[in-house]
């Protein structure tokens, strides 16, 4: 079997020389993110963006509907969507809603391991959002970056596929992905031109140890979301600095605060 120094030179040779493609996100949600930074754009101009997709079209209007955001007047347009929900808002969602487009697989035994890393990615964003805003972060941004924290994951999964014996070893494959995927997590998120706040995600998300500053930020608040949802987590985990900056023993179970387990499954439905 192919060791993890060889595994990691063949990769990201492969990468330089476009043989494996880094994830892209859809034309359509790069416009509308780089629209929205640009602080001139109209509800119009935005709901004419998503327009052109229908698939997030459907989608945008399903989640804008939803238990998680709904108003008292149903939406019923994408133009009503912007407007009610925020352009900023409606910027997070349609990245959001874009990345399940990004775990596809050409193998069924890789169909299942992009499955669950997805799964995993959505329990942990849905309670990053609950968490959010406790420390003052902005919930939408915070379900982003649990979504994100494992992108890393993908080409490593695609690339793995190649090897048989590799995907027959969950154990040495999922050494693989932990060690590997936070130096190409970084890299795609760079790639898309995320905010430094958000690449951060990925390249620290599996350190114990790391301390971005006094205030809990996006890494924290996925570090002890990962505890609530990862089995068999080593206990060191529970001296990350991330439980004092969130305010959290790490004992405490989130999904028992009062609203979080409804605000969780919500996010689910619209995401699984």
């Amino acid at each position: 079997m192919i060791n993890e120094a060889e595994f990691a030179s063949q990769l990201r040779s492969a990468i330089e020389q476009n043989k494996i493609t880094l994830p892209t996100l859809p034309e359509v949600a790069l416009k509308i993110r780089d629209a929205v930074e640009q602080d001139n754009s109209t509800a119009q101009q935005i709901a004419e963006m998503v327009a052109t997709d229908a698939a997030l079209s459907a989608r945008l209007l399903q989640v804008a509907n939803s238990p998680l955001y709904r108003g008292r007047i149903p939406i019923e347009n994408i133009q009503m969507a912007v407007t009610r929900l925020g352009q900023k808002l409606v910027r997070s969602l349609v990245v959001s809603l874009a990345m399940k487009q990004i775990f596809q697989a050409t193998s069924d035994t890789l169909d299942s391991r992009l499955r669950g890393l997805w799964e995993d990615s959505v329990q942990v964003a849905a309670i990053c959002r609950a968490l959010a805003r406790s420390v003052g972060l902005d919930r939408d941004q915070a379900m982003l970056a649990g979504l994100i924290h494992n992108i890393g994951g993908l080409p490593i999964l695609t690339m793995a596929d190649n090897y048989p014996d590799l995907m027959g070893d969950p154990v040495t494959l999922d050494r693989f992905v932990t060690n590997l995927s936070p130096e190409i997590g970084k890299l795609i998120l760079e790639t898309w031109g995320f905010s430094e706040a958000l690449i951060k995600v990925p390249e620290n998300y599996n350190d114990r140890n790391y301390d971005g500053g006094p205030r809990a930020d996006y890494v924290d608040i996925v570090q002890v979301a990962r505890m609530q949802t990862v089995k068999g987590m080593d206990p060191a985990w529970m001296l990350a600095p991330a439980f004092s900056k969130m305010g959290l023993e790490p004992e405490v179970e989130v999904i028992e605060i009062e609203g979080v387990a409804e605000d969780i499954d919500n996010v689910k439905q619209i995401f699984l």
